[in-house]
């Protein structure tokens, strides 16, 4: 069974050269998948479960669009067929809060401790705190449509768009 853990804080750096390279490094020497989502973009903790579940699963059945299982969770995370379009998830230099996804595949695959996690990511406490402009930017979703579901429901039409991607083959 897929175990996934997610945290919430600042990158170490804002340079992605060394960050995604301490990503690496860590994956590697752990056999967990490790991605690292912007997270004004991440509207809650089920929200990445479901897309890291998914990720996993099409995986696994050989369905997978991206080579690289981190970048096929932020696909899912998105709610975007395409990789290139699914990059708005991802970091950048302009990144204030970083999601740190874990994941554990089922096969050999050990947890990192707290020091190796500094190397990437200052845990703020904060948990999952999206900014909404954001998200309805990137999952365009329009005034209407809140306005007949209500704001509140907000994780649940990013749910519906990652429940989606599978549908637009």
């Amino acid at each position: 069974m897929n175990e996934i853990r997610l945290l919430f804080g600042k990158p170490v750096t804002r340079d992605r050269g060394p960050l995604i390279s301490a990503m690496k490094d860590l994956q590697s020497r752990h056999g967990c998948i490790v991605q690292a989502l912007d997270a004004d973009t991440v509207v809650s903790e089920r929200h990445i479960c479901f897309a890291a579940e998914k990720a996993m699963a099409a995986f696994s059945e050989k369905r997978n669009i991206a080579k690289d299982a981190g970048m096929e969770i932020m696909r899912y995370a998105s709610g975007e067929r395409q990789i290139g379009r699914a990059l708005f998830m991802g970091i950048s230099d302009r990144t204030e809060r970083i999601a740190l996804v874990l994941a554990n595949t089922g096969c050999s695959c050990c947890w990192p401790d707290a020091s190796e996690l500094s190397r990437i990511i200052e845990l703020d406490g904060r948990g999952c705190s999206f900014c909404a402009k954001a998200v309805k930017e990137a999952f365009n979703i329009s005034s209407e449509e809140l306005h007949a579901v209500g704001e509140e429901r907000i994780e649940d039409l990013v749910i519906e768009r990652v429940a989606l991607v599978d549908t637009y083959r």
